[in-house]
């Protein structure tokens, strides 16, 4: 295979206030890289845009570094090995690693991971079978520590997460699952496609009272991806001894004026439990993971959406398109 001389990367131009723009990105065309013992050189063919990517763009402590200006962005992927310099990794073998954002990386063996895309497609090793699916099945089964025969309402539902932790309830007995999303569509995709037993458009009123409504005699597990007005809901619409797996606020992603919760109190008479988590924490659920979502994939069982947006120049129209909810499923960029 002959390799071109120079590629593309999407780097960081400045950082954001409030919702990020075009103008917070450039598009730079530079050489192919060279790689050395133990890398590899991956054609990337699918990358990923997520959430948790908004908030690396801010300056300031948190969980995992912030990205650096100027310097090319990063975050899931798959590709192709063009080159290989490791030992167990070929040429033609398909990779998940964590240098999206460019045409081609040079990446370290140790952080790749073959997968096989006869068993799935690229795009669902970044999504269902992915991070966000790891994520959804961690918080639900081992932060909010489900039981059978709960009531589970998960926020952002149409989301990469949302749609896997909703169906995990269901498939895992829960006694009824209610989801909330931001347009007609995605309800009607979240009851009729998914097997949600009731969910609601948040722009139609007042979360509580939507919850309320979907939920009558109260939630026992709450999903959060979203934070604020929706956190504030489930508050109030938890029985007693309630438990939220805190996965994300991107309610307040992009504001400079966050919303927080007035109820908070009522953790203590309840007895609640918030937990907030990062996926990564969890690793030793994968394997159970794979067998078991993976299983349900097969039979038929666990369904999912991508939204797939072509071209890594309009990566950043993707990822802004997914922080305003225009996404139904996993948002996706192919190269």
């Amino acid at each position: 295979m002959t390799l071109p001389d120079n590629a593309r990367e999407i780097r960081l131009a400045s950082r954001p206030e409030g919702f990020p723009t075009p103008g917070n990105f450039d598009l730079v065309e530079v050489p192919v890289p060279a790689i050395g013992a133990g890398q590899l050189l991956v054609r990337n063919v699918v990358m990923s845009v997520d959430p948790y990517m908004r908030g690396r763009m801010n300056e300031g402590r948190s969980y995992t570094p912030p990205f650096e200006l100027g310097k090319a962005l990063d975050g899931g992927a798959v590709g192709e090995v063009v080159a290989s310099e490791a030992d167990g990794f070929a040429v033609g073998d398909t990779v998940l690693h964590g240098l999206g954002w460019r045409d081609y990386a040079a990446v370290d063996a140790s952080t790749a991971v073959k997968v096989d895309p006869e068993v799935a497609p690229p795009g669902a090793y970044l999504g269902v079978l992915g991070m966000p699916g790891m994520t959804a099945y961690a918080g639900l089964l081992e932060v909010a520590a489900f039981r059978e025969g709960d009531v589970v309402f998960v926020s952002g539902a149409a989301g990469a997460v949302g749609q896997v932790a909703g169906q995990v309830a269901r498939l895992r007995g829960a006694k009824r699952v209610i989801g909330s999303a931001g347009s007609a569509d995605k309800v009607k995709y979240l009851v009729e496609e998914l097997g949600f037993d009731a969910a609601f458009n948040y722009k139609d009123g007042p979360v509580a009272e939507l919850l309320a409504q979907a939920a009558p005699d109260g939630i026992d597990v709450y999903f959060d991806n979203v934070g604020g007005e929706h956190l504030e809901a489930a508050i109030d619409a938890f029985t007693m001894h309630g438990r939220a797996a805190l996965c994300g606020s991107i309610s307040n992603y992009n504001t400079t004026s966050p919303t927080g919760v007035r109820n908070l109190g009522l953790a203590v008479g309840k007895r609640l439990s918030l937990r907030g988590f990062i996926v990564g924490d969890h690793e030793h659920l994968r394997a159970d993971f794979v067998r078991e979502v993976g299983g349900w994939i097969a039979e038929g069982k666990l369904r999912y959406q991508e939204t797939v947006t072509e071209g890594l120049e309009r990566a950043p129209e993707a990822f802004i398109g997914m922080l305003r909810g225009e996404n139904t499923g996993k948002a996706l960029v192919t190269l």
